[in-house]
């Protein structure tokens, strides 16, 4: 196949799976290669991505557009780690005075917080302060403790994008911590798809923009992030053992609701746009949580 190959992970009415996206719809990949490698984070750890896109990218298709409905590209990695506050202009933006840190600020997610492209993400009951957050995101593809940033970039498998939905009440509700407004059950994004990392190229300097109704709300380059991919995965590194399948959600540019004054919080029947060049395009709908946890 001539294209860059797409993995995605993926349901229809009466399976799970993981396929490969082409022009005319999804070649069903679990159902060939299910029995060795069950997720995609399987097929990343033995490094068979390219191989698969080679042998199958040529298959018909066994979902057509619209017969399939997306998931969250790898469904339970060990970690999700995302970084705050790592470009610039996001940097000014909390008006402290305090110029950048010398080390990323870090938090992570659970994977239950996020659903995959062209679901609903859902603005929970207890708050109207629900918020968008467009990164790039990158999975671990080689494990690996205290890796030296010449090394760094052989870690990566894949990229793909996320919307870090934020309940940004729910961040302050404690002195030190943002877990609380970070991960409610399916209020942030990752997909469509995930892209095989191939060098530096795809990342050094790519334009990554959030759009909400149409209207372009963040927009930037990877060439102005504080902390770059190498230091991301040198910092982490030294703390805990990288594996395959890990995400890390690189962070986001300035523009995010909270920062507009007055403040321009999603409501239900938004929708969020992510998009980068060379990585695709996440998009989502909001819908309402109602009290007891379902969706309106």
């Amino acid at each position: 196949m001539t294209q860059t190959p797409q993995f995605a992970a993926f349901h229809s009415d009466d399976r799970q799976g993981y396929g490969l996206v082409t022009e005319r719809g999804l070649i069903d990949l679990s159902a060939r290669q299910g029995v060795k490698w069950p997720t995609l984070r399987e097929v990343i750890e033995a490094g068979r991505l390219a191989a698969l896109a080679e042998e199958f990218g040529d298959r018909e298709v066994d979902f057509a557009p619209g017969e399939f409905h997306w998931d969250i590209p790898i469904p339970a990695p060990e970690k999700i780690i995302c970084v705050g506050v790592n470009y610039p202009d996001r940097n000014e933006e909390y008006k402290d005075g305090q110029a950048a840190q010398s080390n990323p600020s870090l938090f992570v997610r659970f994977p239950r917080s996020f659903v995959g492209h062209e679901a609903p993400i859902i603005r929970p009951s207890v708050s109207d302060k629900f918020d968008y957050e467009g990164e790039i995101a990158f999975v671990i593809g080689k494990p690996g403790r205290h890796i030296a940033e010449a090394d760094a970039l052989d870690h990566i498998a894949a990229l793909t994008l996320c919307n870090e939905g934020s309940v940004r009440d729910w961040i302050r509700h404690a002195k030190f911590n943002v877990t609380q407004g970070k991960n409610f059950d399916t209020s942030g994004s990752l997909g469509p798809w995930l892209v095989p990392f191939t060098d530096e190229s795809q990342i050094a300097d790519v334009r990554l923009t959030t759009h909400v109704n149409g209207e372009l709300r963040q927009d930037d380059r990877t060439s102005r992030m504080i902390f770059g991919f190498r230091k991301l995965i040198t910092y982490i590194s030294t703390f805990t053992t990288l594996v395959p399948g890990d995400i890390i959600v690189s962070g986001t540019p300035t523009g995010a609701g909270a920062r507009h004054d007055p403040p321009l919080w999603l409501v239900p029947g938004d929708e969020v746009v992510v998009e980068a060049e060379g990585v695709g395009l996440l998009r989502n709908t909001v819908a309402q949580e109602d009290p007891a946890g379902s969706r309106s």
